[in-house]
């Protein structure tokens, strides 16, 4: 009976994180159109009306989803953690990669993508106990190196760090330290409720800066990029990161963060068909290379305390 329960047990530690995966997934399919979108949007419309306007659609969303359900408002505490992943996430990352939209390609843009889950993991570590070993950080820096070269090859430019360069890097930033606190904050209100509650926080920033944008710079958008702004507001903004933080509060954390290696691939693809940008061979190539590294990294077992199973199995 004793060696019993110890089998019954084991099984359950690979099988519990494929959940998480697989919604972290859809939620990087969801993003991976992000930056394509934008760039199309910011022919007609400021990068600040799109950055703070796709906020606002997202939050009455939200707000709707939120009464409609009868939620619990969050606690005092959470209430200044959701305004951390507000600040990385709902305005943060929005508004730098809208600015930098006006000046580099989509595919350009994908650098941040590839930069983005090395940056999310090293905030995961720093803010939680998950420590994942060596080899999954070599998985994730090769990973994230190879998606800043293959983009690079792409536009051909990223030597030279101008302003759109450290518009992008600041983004980085702000979405990990964003993801990780969402992701913490998912498993205690809820992974739809988390995105929903911190839009609903940043909503009256939002609506300030949507309106000073349009008197200062009214919209003269084409029916395309107005759906390319609706998209980036219930979808990018909204729907993406019900799949997305769900992923990540199942978990674990850092092995799922590292599916958005796979996202500026998907990203440069949707450039070259939308946009009509053009990818060469050193691309495909490179986009291979990130797929590979990010299966690999996301396989690779997480460092766990030395387990005390065996003392209970004697007692039971």
């Amino acid at each position: 009976m004793k060696q019993q329960s110890s089998v019954i047990v084991r099984p359950r530690a690979p099988l519990s994180s494929s959940p998480g995966l697989w919604w972290g997934l859809l939620g990087v399919t969801a993003f991976s159109f992000t930056l394509p979108f934008t760039r199309i949007a910011v022919g007609g419309l400021s990068p600040l009306f799109i950055g703070s306007g796709r906020a606002v659609v997202a939050a009455a969303l939200a707000a709707l989803a939120l009464a409609v359900t009868r939620q619990h408002p969050p606690t005092s505490a959470q209430w200044w953690r959701l305004a951390i992943v507000a600040g990385g996430v709902v305005a943060g990352f929005p508004l730098l990669t809208s600015f930098a939209m006006t000046a580099a390609p989509a595919s350009h843009g994908a650098v941040v993508i590839g930069l983005l889950p090395a940056a999310t993991a090293a905030m995961v570590a720093l803010r939680t106990r998950e420590r994942p070993g060596r080899a999954f950080w070599w998985f994730a820096a090769v990973g994230a190196a190879a998606a800043v070269v293959f983009a690079a090859l792409q536009n051909g430019d990223l030597g030279e760090l101008h302003w759109a360069d450290l518009l992008l890097f600041a983004a980085v930033l702000a979405a990990a330290v964003g993801y990780a606190e969402g992701g913490l904050l998912a498993r205690e209100l809820g992974a739809w409720q988390t995105v929903s509650w911190a839009l609903v926080l940043a909503a009256p920033l939002m609506l300030v800066l949507t309106l000073a944008s349009a008197v200062a710079d009214p919209p003269t958008a084409s029916p395309v990029q107005w759906l390319a702004f609706a998209y980036l507001g219930v979808v990018s903004m909204f729907l993406g990161f019900f799949a997305w933080y769900r992923g990540l509060a199942i978990g674990p954390m850092a092995p799922v963060s590292q599916i958005q290696l796979v996202q500026p691939v998907m990203s440069i693809a949707w450039a070259a068909l939308l946009l009509h940008e053009q990818i060469g061979w050193p691309t495909a190539l490179g986009g291979l290379a990130v797929i590979v590294c990010a299966a690999l990294a996301v396989r690779t077992r997480l460092i766990h305390p030395r387990p005390t199973t065996r003392p209970l199995n004697e007692e039971s």
